[in-house]
């Protein structure tokens, strides 16, 4: 066996560890939280099927390879629950050395090109990461809503939080997806506050 091969194959055996994180979302029927391996599935399935939300400009490919990797650094920091309290500068010191660590099992020309993928998205500054990171946002919502408000009793999330966290962030990438979610959430919250 090659040493890149066996560098690969290092990866891909550490990467199975996210199959582990538990996050705060419940699966659509509630029967229990998924885990960020699954998150981070069924991401590229949404960008698979709302490729058409996406404005000219996005490449779908980057999309795709941004939303598998974009967790991979939960194995080391674990979820941080985008309702839940943290202190950001932490996570954020966390995440970095996790992506450090992960990308570097890697042969270096294919570490560099994930880890990238991966700081595109962290940056949100391309219409690329942005309609990720809007994916990433608007998935938990629609599952929150699927399993009976989910993660947002547990939280105690108010409709004001989720416009703050949540909105501006799916807004910038996806109106449209925006438009859908608030519409539906704004229900939800007046149903039950």
């Amino acid at each position: 066996m090659t040493r890149r091969l066996e560098q690969q194959i290092a990866f891909l055996n550490e990467a199975d560890k996210l199959k582990s994180v538990m996050r705060g979302t419940l699966l659509c029927d509630g029967s229990r939280s998924e885990n960020s391996a699954e998150h981070s599935w069924h991401l590229t399935l949404y960008a698979l099927v709302l490729s058409d939300q996406a404005g000219p400009e996005v490449d779908m490919i980057r999309v795709i390879k941004m939303l598998i990797l974009h967790d991979l650094v939960e194995i080391d920091a674990g979820d941080n629950p985008i309702f839940g309290s943290y202190d950001t500068t932490d996570m954020e010191a966390q995440e970095q050395a996790a992506a450090d660590r992960i990308f570097g099992l890697l042969p270096k020309d294919l570490g560099d090109d994930l880890r990238a993928a991966w700081e595109e998205f962290e940056a949100n500054q391309t219409p690329t990461a942005q309609f990720a990171k809007s994916l990433d946002r608007f998935q938990p919502p629609m599952q929150n809503l699927a399993s009976g408000g989910g993660s947002w009793i547990e939280y105690q999330v108010t409709h004001d939080q989720f416009i703050e966290k949540v909105g501006t962030k799916i807004n910038t990438g996806a109106p449209g997806l925006w438009d859908y979610a608030r519409t539906r959430v704004s229900a939800w919250f007046a149903a039950h506050t």
